[in-house]
Parts: C-alpha cells; sequence; structure tokens
C-alpha cells in the first residue's frame, strides 16, 4: 500500500479535546444508585460505577499496582482488536510498562453506562481520557517528551468485585500520531515483527451480510400494537439498515439534524451530512463491510432519554479505494464500542472508537 499524505492517516486532524473531562465526585455523584445490592464487593463501592471508577484511580493516579491482584481475576482474559491477552500477570506487565511509558499518565472518567446485578454479575462500558508526558520508552520507540491525550473505552464483566472478562479499545491511531512517528510506516513494521513471532488475528473467510445473491436479513420490527419504544431494537436496527443495507437516507430518521459525533482517531463530526460522509469513507474501501452487534446496555434517564452502549466487530476486505490507499485485497476484522444519547426515538449524540491502528497493521501483514 502507497502511504498516504498525513492528512489521510489522521482524517479528523487532531485528536479531541473533551469539554468537561470528569472527575471522581462528578461521574459517580450523576450515576450513583441507593439500592444496587453489591454482594462480594469491598464495602467503600456503594455501586457499579463507584466502583469502575476508583479503582481505575487508584491503579492508574495512585500507582497501586498491585490492586489489580485483588480486582481482576487470576485467569482472566482482556480482547483487543490486536489479540487477546490473558491471565492477570499480563494484566499487571502491561500497566507498569504503561506507567513508565507515560509517568504522569491521567484517566479521565467521561462515562460508565452498566447492567446486570450482583448474583450474575455486573457488565460496564467506561468511556475515558488518557493523558500524559512520554518519557520513557514504548513499543513503538524511545521517549519523545511529548503530551498526548486519546480515548479508550474498556467493557468489563465483574463478578463479586473481580473483573473476569475485558473488551479494551484504545485510540492507538491517535497516540502514535502525537508521538510524532509515521503511522503507516509504524504498522508495517508491527505487522512484519508479529507475523515473525504467530501472532496474526485469524479473519473470516467472507462477510457474513450476504446470503449468496440475496439482500441481507431485514432488521426486526417492533409489534404493531405495541406503543412502547425498545431502545435495545431501535439502536440494533438503525446499525443494521445504515450499515449492512446502505439505507443512507434513514440517517435523516434515526439522527438528528443536530447530531454530533466523536469517533475514531480524532474524527469530529457535526449533522447528517458529515457522518453521512463518514460512513461513505469506510464502505468505499470496504465494499462488503458488515457490522454485527455483539453486546448492548442502555440506562434510561426518563422523558424519552437514554444513554447506550453497544460492542460491535466490523469486518470487510480492502478491495475498493479510499482513505487507506490503493486495495490489498487484504481482509480486516475490528472491534469497536459506540456510547449513544438517544433522545425521543433519535440519536443526538455518539462517542464511537475502534483501533484504526489494528486496522492498518492488518492490511500490511504478510501474504
Amino acid at each position: 500500500m502507497a502511504k498516504q499524505k498525513e492528512t489521510e492517516s489522521q482524517p479528523g486532524g487532531t485528536d479531541i479535546t473533551l469539554p468537561q473531562k470528569g472527575d471522581l465526585a462528578q461521574i459517580i455523584s450523576a450515576n450513583h444508585n441507593d439500592k444496587m445490592a453489591m454482594r462480594g464487593f469491598a464495602p467503600q463501592f456503594q455501586d457499579i460505577v463507584e466502583y469502575i471508577i476508583k479503582i481505575t484511580h487508584e491503579i492508574w493516579e495512585e500507582r497501586a499496582i498491585g490492586r489489580l491482584y485483588d480486582y481482576y481475576g487470576t485467569n482472566m482474559r482482556i480482547h483487543t482488536s490486536s489479540g487477546d491477552i490473558y491471565t492477570r500477570d499480563k494484566v499487571i506487565e502491561g500497566t507498569i510498562q504503561a506507567l513508565a511509558a507515560f509517568p504522569d499518565r491521567r484517566l479521565y472518567g467521561d462515562e460508565v453506562i452498566w447492567s446486570g446485578d450482583d448474583a450474575t454479575g455486573y457488565f460496564s462500558s467506561h468511556r475515558l481520557t488518557h493523558e500524559g508526558h512520554n518519557w520513557g520508552h514504548t513499543a513503538y520507540g524511545p521517549p519523545t517528551g511529548k503530551k498526548v491525550s486519546y480515548r479508550a473505552i474498556a467493557d468489563c464483566v465483574v463478578k463479586e468485585g473481580v473483573i473476569v472478562e475485558e473488551w479494551l479499545v484504545r485510540d492507538e491511531l491517535s497516540l502514535i500520531y502525537q508521538l510524532g512517528f509515521d503511522v503507516h510506516e509504524m504498522a508495517q513494521k508491527m505487522a512484519q515483527g508479529e507475523a515473525n513471532i504467530g501472532q496474526q488475528l485469524t479473519v473470516p473467510a467472507e462477510p457474513d451480510r450476504l446470503r449468496g445473491q440475496l439482500p441481507p436479513e431485514r432488521a426486526e420490527a417492533a409489534p404493531a400494537e405495541s406503543a412502547e419504544f425498545n431502545i435495545e431494537q431501535f439502536v440494533k436496527r438503525a446499525i443494521h439498515e445504515v450499515w449492512n443495507w446502505r439505507l443512507l437516507n434513514k440517517v435523516n430518521v434515526y439522527y438528528s439534524p443536530q447530531f454530533v459525533c466523536e469517533s475514531a482517531s480524532g474524527r469530529a463530526l457535526y449533522g447528517r451530512n458529515q457522518f453521512t460522509t463518514y460512513i461513505l469513507s469506510l464502505l468505499s474501501p470496504f465494499p462488503d463491510l458488515a457490522v454485527s452487534v455483539d453486546h448492548f446496555c442502555a440506562l434510561r434517564e426518563g422523558n424519552g432519554r437514554y444513554r447506550t452502549a453497544t460492542r460491535w466487530t466490523m469486518i470487510g476486505t480492502h478491495t475498493g479505494p479510499g482513505i487507506y490507499g490503493p486495495p490489498t485485497g487484504k481482509q480486516i476484522r475490528i472491534m469497536g464500542v459506540s456510547h449513544h444519547l438517544v433522545d425521543n426515538g433519535q440519536f443526538i449524540q455518539e462517542w464511537t472508537l475502534f483501533d484504526e491502528f489494528a486496522l492498518l497493521k492488518q492490511l500490511y501483514r504478510p501474504d
């Protein structure tokens, strides 16, 4: 693949700086639930939001790395688009290396969307912003001294006060770009290195979007006799119709005219037209692209407002032109997470994240 210009490798220009970074008191207060049962959790955690925010603060900002022995299961697994991380010891190793690279690292909690209970386990989707100076070595090279700010979303399953499984999405492309490295040279180098040690991802042979020559299956419609708004059905139908059916006219139905989206690699999108252009920018290089929903949860705020967290998988084949350069014929499989604010049956705000650097590595992986 030919190298692209800097503006192409960083489509949004620069990272989004969130107007208000969450702090411990603010985000816990906004999500506090006095009625939440917390069997098996330490008494200082009154609800799952407080648990997620406080343990993140304790481990990363207070540098209590050893608390991972208390909060993470021995054989837990973290899923990423670059491969899975197994066991708590590997999590501790990665935490030490990350803090060595950014010793003044701060993690600002922006949102926690949750579901479940203390009997079956809680699920949380934690959106946060990382900031810090690169004063130590990273996997990408020696210290640069540069300050970085990038976003991440961590989905966790928590049982009796212990995280047993996690799905982690980080804006790795923004991080590398801010460190001053060429993201395409780095992706090619790391893809070759991972191939040499057998760390290539297994991707599907064909996106399961079409059935032979038939169109995609239709999304489930709400029963005619039901007047109640079903938030899960709404989100899944919108994703399926817009991304899999290519019904881009439905953007005007599902999305508010004042819609705002913060997406991967610093993309900032305002309004329906920019969002439609963003969709086309991904469909063009991956004409067979398909998106499937892996997990969904929502918090109801009342008055027709919901906060939702949707984890999804995007697969496709790089056979078309676009921001990723000349077609390579390579297949990609990328995990992503979207947080939405839904108001009276329309999306009004979105925070979406997928690891675009992992996508580049898949395009650069050796044949």
